[in-house]
């Protein structure tokens, strides 16, 4: 497999027969947490068509609907990115097991954002071939070296999509995409608490929710470093 720091590579299979009882117990406790967040928020988010009040709020909640559909697609790619890059071990399974669930919430995200973005007759931007997280690795909040430091990415990325959501949602126009848009900022929250649990899983003892907010200023208790 071809694999470099920015490029696309393929999610490969993982999972052997024979799973160790310590494996069963780290991904039931990644994977059911994630689960149940999955479950949660699996109602509707957005009426067949969202109606601002002028085509002036209308550009003004595609734009930010598309700022934020821009980095569910990096979400999306990132967890496919590193996925080929976890060992065929019990941590790099159990890993594996959030990430794909985690995907599959931001593969839903994607897909309402986009919707809300053709109902306000906008067009929703598009996903790119490959995204830079070198900012992330730089500043040491992961890595793609081992399969720790690819969870510890995945935590940074996950706090600061709720950090995002949490912002932007206030300036939308439109108030059933402030309901939505709150509801997916809170699935990034619980996103970043399962990771955090899955560490607890490992044997790593940390507070699952660190702090009472997600927000900029409390974004270090988030955040694990290398």
């Amino acid at each position: 497999m071809n694999e470099n720091n920015y490029g696309l590579t393929r999610t490969s299979s993982r999972r052997s027969k024979a799973v160790s009882r310590r494996e069963m117990l780290v991904t039931g406790a990644m994977a059911g947490v994630a689960g149940g967040v999955a479950s949660a928020f699996s109602i509707p988010l957005f009426a067949s068509r969202a109606d601002a009040a002028s085509d002036a709020d209308k550009r003004n909640d595609v734009k930010i609907l598309n700022n934020a559909l821009y980095y569910e697609h990096q979400a999306i790619w990132a967890y496919s990115f590193a996925a080929g890059k976890l060992t065929n071990t019990n941590v790099g399974r159990a890993v594996l097991a959030i990430a794909l669930a985690n995907q599959a919430d931001h593969k839903k995200h994607r897909d309402l954002l986009a919707s809300a973005v053709q109902s306000l007759g906008g067009v929703p931007v598009k996903a790119e071939s490959s995204y830079d997280v070198s900012s992330y690795i730089q500043q040491g909040e992961g890595n793609i070296d081992s399969d720790v430091n690819i969870a510890k990415l995945a935590l940074a990325l996950e706090t600061d999509a709720a950090i995002a959501y949490t912002t932007e949602v206030a300036k939308l126009k439109t108030p059933a995409l402030i309901t939505a848009g709150a509801s997916i900022g809170s699935t990034e929250s619980a996103h970043a608490a399962s990771i955090r649990a899955a560490f607890n899983a490992l044997g790593v003892n940390i507070p699952v929710v660190p702090a009472s907010f997600v927000s900029a200023e409390n974004r270090s208790a988030w955040v694990l470093r290398v």
